[in-house]
This record gives structure tokens, C-alpha cells and sequence, in this order.
């Protein structure tokens, strides 16, 4: 181990190089990237830094210094990168992660044999529920049944809150390494995860009780996000943006009051853990930040890939399952899951995800469908009349 502090980051897309380096960086990390894409992991080595540029009230760019490239395919330099880190984080997308486990096994395994002892914590910089138990599960399948997993790994889940938008092709061409964010800087992660010391540096918010904010981020944030979109394109298909959706005061005040019921739904499982007012104050903070001009968020971005935002656990499923669980009221959810099934944007070119494509073809079969094979409901007589709005 060097004197300097190392975080390895799978992953430098855009909330790997916008959130999670930054955050790392400026709190004196060295950051090391691994990733596929080559004219990344080359333009990183030739610069060692990028701007992240932050589109709020007023443009500012943070540049992110003292970073490096691995591409991920150079299996033997990644290994060591891992044997010799401080802390690792993973930001591959939920696609990507079956493919990274077994080079994160050889990089423990490696660590292990240079020094029995030394944990690793792990940042899941991933929206994965349980993500903990799905690292665990899938590093098991590549490390040896006598390795102290239990002793040597920190997984430690996170809520990821920050948006990033999809850039254009030409924001892309003008610099490969530049990326657009909001202003919102703050990582929520597990605090009783952590094998070693939590590193102490801006931005880092550990909780007590993780599985609590992993479920405000997917039934407010998300869900409300994804509500925004739906409800907006269902007012107005031409509507591009989802400031512009929301700037009709009924779609406002119909998200407000969807995800004012998700609300009542996640205190009524957290009574401990939040109250009304915070959640309130949330969910009006984040109508704000939806609302940003500068991020120039698309309701196509917002609102595509509907087999997973539609799905059985996912933002508005899993929330209207929690209700049925708790017996509350869902009726303002449903309604804009219904949206979410009329939902036909495209991107700038006027396509659409192949999952998309795939969600219109269950559709043509009839809601009842997409409500038991997408959405996972197995009684649809649940929803009686409101399957006829």
C-alpha cells in the first residue's frame, strides 16, 4: 500500500466521473477508473483530470484532479489496482455487474494472499435494492468457500439522488471527459457496512438504517421522477422537457399529491426513521430540482425504459405493493403507473429502447397483461374500476 489514498471506481460513466470521483477526489483520494470503453480510459490517462459542469441557477465547473484509467480488460493491472486500494466503488449500471465479479474476486483473493487481514470496503454506487445481498451472492460464486468474507468486505449500499442527463452528441464530441450535473452533491450510504474507518471528507452522509433511505430514493425520488414524465406526456406527447411538464400547474400539483401518498406509505414502514414535515420538505425540494432548465432533462430520459420502471419492485409497482402490504391507499400511484403504460416518447432521433418496443407489443395484448406479466400483480381484479380510466 502506497501513502496516498486510492479509490478504484468500476465505472466512469456519468455518475461515476460527475458524483463519485468527484466527491473522492476533492476529498484527496487518487481516483483510478475501470472501465470498457477505451477512448475514456485513454483520454483519462493522457489528462488526469476532466470538468464536471454543474448546471444550476448559475453554470460552474469543478475540475476533478489526480485521476487515472484502467480499461477493464487488462485483467492483471485491475487485480492489483484492487489488492492495493484504500476503498472500491462500483457504478457499472445493474447490465454490467454479473460481468465484474469475477475480476473483483481475483482482486480480493489477491489482497487476501498480500495480507490476511486487510478489508475492503465496496461503495454500490448502483438504484439496486438489496444490493448488499446481491454482491455477496455473486462474489460467492468466485471466491473460495474458505475465504472471510464476512470479515474482509464492507458492502455498502448507497442512494444514489443525483441527476445526471443524457448529453447530446455534440456535448459529447466538444470533450469525451466533460459531464452535466445538478448541484446536488450528497451521498447517502450504509454506515454499518464499513469494515474500516468511513472515509471523513464533503458529501459523505452515512445512515443508521439504509434499507429505510434505499426506499425513499425508489418510492420518491424515483417514483415521483417517473410520474412527472408519464403524467407530462400523457397531457402533451410534445412536450420535450420535464421542466415544461411541470410547469402546468395540474401536472405539478398531480405529481405533488402522487408522491404525497408514496410519502404517507413510507412513513407508515418508517415511523422511526422520517416524519411528515421531512418528507414533505423532500418531496417540494425535489419538484424544484426536476424543474431545472439547465439540466435540460428530457421526458424521454425520465420516462424510457419502462419493462424495468414499470416492474414488479421497482418505483410504482413496488410502492402500490407496499400500500397493499400496509393496507393504505395507492389510488394516485395506480393512476400514474397507468400513464406510465401510454407512455410512447422517443429519443432525439425518435427511437426507443428494444425493452420498450418490447413493453408496446405486451400492451397491445391489454392492460390486464402488462399488469401481471410487467408489473407482477397476479389478481388485476384488485384495481376494479380504475382499470377503466
Amino acid at each position: 500500500m502506497t501513502d496516498s489514498k486510492k479509490i478504484v471506481l468500476f465505472g466512469a460513466g456519468k455518475i461515476g466521473r460527475s458524483f463519485i470521483a468527484q466527491l473522492f477526489s476533492r476529498g484527496g483520494f487518487e481516483v483510478v477508473f475501470v472501465d470498457i470503453f477505451k477512448p475514456v480510459i485513454d483520454a483519462l490517462n493522457e489528462r488526469r483530470s476532466y470538468n464536471v459542469v454543474i448546471k444550476g441557477d448559475a453554470e460552474e465547473i469543478i475540475q476533478v484532479k489526480n485521476v487515472r484509467g484502467v480499461l477493464a480488460g487488462d485483467s492483471k493491472k485491475v487485480i492489483h489496482e484492487i489488492a492495493s486500494a484504500d476503498i472500491l466503488a462500483v457504478s457499472v449500471g445493474q447490465n454490467g455487474l454479473p460481468g465484474i465479479m469475477p475480476l473483483l474476486a481475483k482482486g480480493l483473493l489477491k489482497r487476501f494472499e498480500q495480507n490476511s487481514s486487510l478489508a475492503l470496503d465496496i461503495i454500490i454506487a448502483e438504484n439496486l435494492r438489496n444490493a448488499a445481498g446481491f454482491f455477496e451472492l455473486e462474489l460467492k460464486k468466485f471466491l473460495p468457500g474458505k475465504y472471510p468474507m464476512a470479515d474482509l468486505v464492507g458492502f455498502v449500499e448507497t442512494s444514489i439522488g443525483k441527476m445526471v442527463p443524457i448529453m447530446l452528441k455534440k456535448d459529447v464530441e466538444e470533450d469525451i471527459l466533460q459531464v452535466f450535473a445538478e448541484p446536488y452533491n450528497t451521498l447517502i450510504l450504509d454506515r454499518k457496512a464499513f469494515k474500516n474507518p468511513i472515509p471523513e471528507m464533503e458529501g459523505l452522509a452515512p445512515k443508521e438504517n439504509m434499507k429505510a433511505w434505499v426506499d425513499r430514493k425508489l418510492f420518491i425520488h424515483n417514483l415521483g421522477h417517473a410520474a412527472a414524465a408519464y403524467i407530462g406526456y400523457k397531457y402533451n406527447p410534445q412536450f420535450m422537457y420535464l421542466h415544461e411538464a411541470l410547469a402546468i400547474p395540474e401536472i405539478h400539483s398531480e405529481v405533488r399529491e402522487t408522491m404525497l401518498q408514496a410519502a404517507s406509505i413510507l412513513l407508515a414502514k418508517y415511523p422511526e426513521e422520517f416524519t411528515a414535515i421531512a418528507l414533505t420538505e423532500h418531496i417540494d425540494d425535489l419538484l424544484h430540482r426536476f424543474q431545472n432548465k439547465a439540466l435540460g432533462d428530457t421526458i424521454y430520459r425520465v420516462g424510457c425504459d419502462l419493462m424495468r420502471k414499470l416492474g414488479a419492485g421497482d418505483r410504482l409497482a413496488g410502492a402500490i405493493n407496499l400500500a397493499m402490504e400496509l393496507e393504505m391507499p395507492y389510488d394516485k400511484i395506480f393512476q400514474a403507473l397507468l400513464c406510465g403504460c401510454l407512455f410512447r416518447a422517443t429519443d432525439e432521433h425518435g427511437n426507443r429502447l428494444p425493452g420498450d418496443l418490447r413493453f408496446i407489443e405486451i400492451y397491445k395484448k391489454g392492460i390486464h397483461e402488462v399488469l401481471t406479466t410487467v408489473c407482477g400483480f397476479q389478481d388485476t381484479s384488485i384495481f376494479g374500476s380504475n382499470l377503466k380510466n
